[in-house]
């Protein structure tokens, strides 16, 4: 049974409000928890008991309030956590003015309609749903571990690494609300459940992975072999995705489903982009002569970037907004209005889906909800795609 350690300032009001909740919804969802007022005793020498409970604690839920943002236990507990390795998920109880020593990490927000999905999905992420074969070593991989964005696999093909991410299963919600500026029809919000984990790259294709492959570079911006390969139809992904299963045993290569791209993508938010709501060019690589909702201009580049050269997502994903576009596996069709379970889009059709806008888009092009469709033989210099892995 995986342990939560939940931080937070007792405040009388929203803070130690939220933190009684978690802690009911935690324990029906099967997890040990720890809260000081359940866990410590008459007698215990409190500090002590509170460095053990941490360091037999998997993950800490922060709940984060304005009465958190002075609290000097508060910020030794999360500095703990971090010494010793224990992933930090901070969960807003009210509107505050973010403190500078949590601004490195990305916060669920329950100030308004708590989504408890998104917590569960997002501690499901870190300490697993004891999925059978998810801790295993993959037959495929030269190097496995753990990090602060959770755990990663490495493939090597001629000296070519590429990283994979874990991604737990969960539930999400799929599209963007009616509220969202930018938003088009096709993108009706529903909930999608995923009941399987899946590997992801933690970047799209570079050209030295597809040379190393395939031995040839169809890409347009050749500046940087750690650029993306682009310029490469769906139809060809499937030819690189046959020979690279020909060359590691047991790996199994494919595109990721619309969904799984768009669950990775927003790593446990709602907001429009991963990042938040709005975006600069310094966290993706778009036409920033056409910000997102009245956001302040940025670069123009012309050009993709390198792999990893702007920031990750919170479960280590970088560049999946902008840079390029990407190609997933489903044929495009209308989402459904109810909830769904392991979508794969439509049985048949002409078009495949695209997602994540690419470095000619204007902001609203690049948000997490927006998906496009193109002929599968469709080449240009702003697609790539990125591998996903069963287990």
């Amino acid at each position: 049974m995986s342990k939560v350690f939940i931080s937070y300032a007792r405040d009388g009001s929203y803070g130690e409000n939220l933190a009684v909740e978690i802690q009911q919804q935690l324990l029906a969802a099967g997890f040990a928890v720890f809260r000081d007022v359940i866990g410590l005793k008459p007698g215990d020498v409190w500090y002590r008991t509170l460095e053990f409970e941490l360091e037999t604690s998997d993950v800490m839920v922060l709940v984060v309030s304005e009465k958190v943002r002075t609290s000097k236990w508060v910020h030794n507990e999360v500095s703990m956590a971090e010494e010793i390795g224990i992933p930090v998920i901070p969960v807003l109880a009210e509107k505050v003015r973010y403190p500078l020593w949590l601004r490195h990490l990305q916060s669920l927000d329950f100030c308004g309609a708590m989504d408890w999905s998104l917590l569960l999905g997002a501690l499901g992420h870190h300490v697993g749903s004891g999925a059978v074969g998810v801790r295993e070593i993959p037959v495929w991989a030269n190097d496995v571990g753990q990090d602060e964005y959770g755990r990663y696999a490495d493939l090597v093909v001629k000296g070519i690494t590429q990283k994979f991410r874990w991604i737990e299963p969960g539930t999400f919600w799929m599209g963007s609300p009616e509220s969202e500026p930018g938003r088009y029809d096709n993108e009706i919000r529903h909930q999608v459940t995923l009941t399987k984990g899946f590997w992801l790259a933690d970047t799209t294709c570079t050209q030295f992975l597809w040379t190393a492959v395939l031995d040839n570079n169809p890409a347009h911006f050749t500046d940087d072999a750690n650029n993306p390969v682009e310029g490469v139809s769906w139809n060809d992904t499937q030819t690189f995705l046959q020979k690279l299963n020909t060359r590691v045993a047991g790996l199994n290569p494919r595109l990721p489903t619309e969904a799984e791209w768009e669950y990775a993508c927003r790593a446990g938010t709602n907001t429009s982009f991963s990042f938040g709501d709005n975006i600069t060019s310094e966290q993706i690589n778009y036409n920033g002569n056409y910000p997102y909702a009245n956001g302040k201009k940025g670069l123009d580049r012309h050009k993709t970037v390198p792999v990893k050269s702007l920031p990750a997502n919170a479960w280590g994903l970088h560049e999946m907004h902008g840079n390029v576009l990407e190609w997933c596996r489903d044929w495009y069709g209308d989402y459904p209005a109810e909830p769904v379970t392991n979508p794969e889009g439509s049985q048949a059709g002409v078009e495949r889906v695209v997602r994540g806008g690419s470095w000619h888009f204007h902001g609203g092009g690049v948000r997490s909800a927006i998906r496009r469709r193109l002929d599968p033989a469709l080449r240009y210099d702003f697609i790539g795609f990125r591998l996903a892995l069963g287990l």
